[in-house]
């Protein structure tokens, strides 16, 4: 693929690989919270939870950006008191992991949450009654049972991550080498004469990469499935 990328075609593939990898990292931990407290607690605000961890898809994209702008900007709330530690999201590439993160979201906590779902809540009862803990219960009942929807979200995160535009150039701009990812690379060449030619190169990698992530998610899916299946025979 290098010889078949430029440089530059190279290097956002090579950032959109690095900015998805750390996005669906950093989220599936509060995804499997997230999907877990909706789908096995009751608890005044459920459905606002609900409301806000389906945010980012109802609103446009550049609105949530500009929202992570003013929250996370060097002179917002949130980012001003990061910077004093030394932490920046702003026009940096861990800023497009915070924006790809938050738009790949929704769709990782709703692929758990269908997962745990299909989980038999009398098997946390058991646990329960035998004297386990709630986290223990989740830890070692509920999460094994869970665990292909658990892949399924982290690969739909990550795939969502990689074509994840409007939230991250609000919010980072379009930095070449810094927050140029896929999406923005093509949107670049798309501007300039003579630039369709490797926007279609980007164009390919992308539908690649993005068919790739489903047919693992599928295949790891239904291996884990087996797996778990065979262990609770």
């Amino acid at each position: 693929m290098t010889g078949w990328l430029g440089p530059e075609e190279w290097q956002a593939v090579a950032l959109s690989l690095k900015v998805s990898f750390w996005a669906t990292l950093a989220s599936l931990p509060p995804g499997i919270l997230a999907a877990h407290a909706l789908a096995r607690w009751r608890f005044p605000g459920r459905q606002l939870l609900n409301g806000l961890v389906h945010l980012p898809l109802i609103l446009p994209p550049v609105v949530t950006g500009y929202l992570l702008l003013i929250a996370f900007g060097t002179r917002g709330p949130v980012g001003g008191f990061l910077e004093d530690l030394g932490i920046v999201f702003a026009f940096r590439w861990t800023g497009a992991a915070l924006a790809a993160a938050v738009m790949a979201f929704p769709l990782m906590v709703r692929a758990i949450r269908l997962s745990i779902e299909a989980v038999d809540a009398r098997l946390d009862q058991a646990g329960a009654t035998l004297g386990a803990s709630p986290p223990w219960v989740f830890v070692t009942v509920t999460l094994p049972m869970a665990l292909p929807g658990i892949v399924a979200g982290a690969i739909l995160g990550f795939a969502k991550a990689m074509g994840e535009f409007g939230a991250t150039i609000t919010f980072v701009s379009n930095i070449p080498g810094e927050t140029r990812t896929v999406p923005m690379a093509i949107y670049a060449f798309l501007q300039v004469p003579g630039g369709t030619e490797p926007a279609m190169r980007l164009v390919i990698v992308s539908v690649v990469i993005a068919m790739s992530a489903l047919l693992l998610s599928e295949w790891l899916g239904r291996a884990v499935a087996a797996r778990v299946g065979g262990s609770h025979a």
